[in-house]
């Protein structure tokens, strides 16, 4: 099956970039529809992340420190960083390029820190015009530190944070217990953004795929991108359903055209900017959660309402509304594997039991999310070789901070070229 569309935009990827773009670009009066091979918005990272949209978590992780424990962590399978030392071209071509950046640490650090700033305001903003219900709570993100050394390195980043605009405070073990009384554990100190802020990335992304089809957006779910192709005069993509037959055949191909591009795919926008001759290096780096459900009134009073990020252990934690407590963390570098090893989550449970004694882990329901990360920690939001070509991918474990703000840049960028 072949058709041809006109002024059109196709953007691939549902998860909450491909969302916030494709929204960005119908309220600008694109013609946009967007492909996913799921049969619904954020089924992949957009699931179940930490929740936390933390403009104080914008440091960058190109450092000889994390170098240094990257390589101290390989053997051990519940340490926060985890390195399969089997190699890979991709892998090894990508921590070259990491180490690389280390240099533009600090400028990659406030940049980023701006940009998640301006994030917060743009994504208040959608909520707020299309009234999406997405748990949010305003207490702020709480840094907490066992270590007179970990609290010093911490004031180093908060000078850098400082550059991008950010104002964080340094608070005592007496304000952190005033803060979040229900945390338990010996602390030095600690670090209180109160404008930072935490809500279901899921709940979301799912809301604002709502608006876009009211807004006008084609969401072609359960339809998964095959090839894609660019020349002078469009775009075309090579599609096909993903939606059982009761005979186990494949569903017939689809041939589709449009104007131009966005490629939003996560992990899989390497292939996809392969095809259409650009070089994205993204490389999945996977994340785990679980999700504490609070049914009793003890378990809902003895968990934490502030967001919370023990740098030691690199787990943060959300409360979604009453009955949910949302905890993540841990980095692993393992290829496109999607397994949910109970090594990996095993530490998030501890961690709930070590500094939540009274909050039952029963009913945690695990998850794991292979994060698109760039080596030098930023997105790539960018024109492609092909100018009908765009990207919007590699934000890495700050796309829910930052996709509101990637998602205007695209969408301006597209606007400001004329229809060929």
């Amino acid at each position: 099956m072949s058709c041809s569309e006109s002024g059109t935009i196709a953007v691939i990827g549902a998860g909450i970039t491909g969302i916030t773009t494709a929204y960005n670009l119908a309220r600008r009066g694109h013609v946009v529809t967007v492909f996913d091979r799921h049969p619904y918005a954020a089924m992949e990272t957009s699931f179940a992340n930490g929740g936390q949209l933390s403009a104080s978590n914008a440091e960058v992780w190109n450092s000889w420190a994390t170098v240094l424990k990257g390589m101290k962590w390989m053997l051990s399978p519940g340490a926060p960083l985890l390195v399969n030392p089997r190699p890979s071209w991709h892998k090894l071509s990508w921590l070259a390029e990491f180490v690389a950046s280390i240099p533009r640490y600090e400028e990659n650090t406030v940049t980023t820190a701006r940009l998640a700033l301006e994030a917060r305001a743009h994504l208040r903003r959608m909520a707020e015009e299309e009234g999406i219900d997405f748990d949010a709570e305003d207490r702020g993100i709480l840094h907490f530190y066992e270590t007179k050394r970990d609290f010093d390195a911490a004031a180093r980043v908060t000078e850098l944070l400082a550059k991008g605009g950010l104002e964080r405070r340094a608070v005592t073990p007496a304000e952190i217990r005033s803060i979040e009384p229900a945390l338990r554990g010996d602390v030095y100190g600690g670090f209180y953004t109160p404008s930072d802020f935490t809500g279901d990335i899921h709940k979301f992304t799912n809301g604002l795929a709502l608006a876009c089809a009211r807004h006008g957006v084609a969401m072609r779910f359960s339809t998964e991108v095959l090839a894609t192709d660019a020349g002078a005069d469009g775009v075309t993509l090579d599609c096909r359903s993903t939606e059982p037959k009761t005979d186990g055949a494949p569903h017939p191909r689809e041939t589709l055209r449009f104007d131009n591009v966005v490629v939003c795919g996560g992990v899989m926008s390497r292939q996809l900017g392969e095809t259409l001759g650009d070089r994205i290096n993204v490389y999945p780096v996977k994340g785990y959660s679980i999700t504490v459900q609070l049914d009793d009134p003890a378990d809902q009073a003895a968990a934490p309402w502030v967001s919370l990020r023990d740098d030691k252990s690199k787990i943060v934690t959300s409360r979604l509304g009453a009955r949910r407590f949302r905890v993540a963390g841990t980095a692993e570098f393992n290829g496109y594997n999607r397994d949910i090893r109970a090594q990996r989550i095993a530490p998030l449970v501890a961690w709930c039991r070590a500094h939540f004694p009274g909050m039952s882990t029963r009913h945690a329901v695990p998850w794991a999310g292979l994060r698109p990360m760039m080596p030098d920690m930023m997105p790539r939001v960018a024109r492609g070789r092909n100018p009908r070509v765009f990207y919007n991918t590699g934000h890495g474990h700050l796309g829910w901070t930052l996709s509101a703000a990637t998602a205007e840049t695209v969408a301006a960028l597209m606007s400001t070229r004329a229809n060929a």
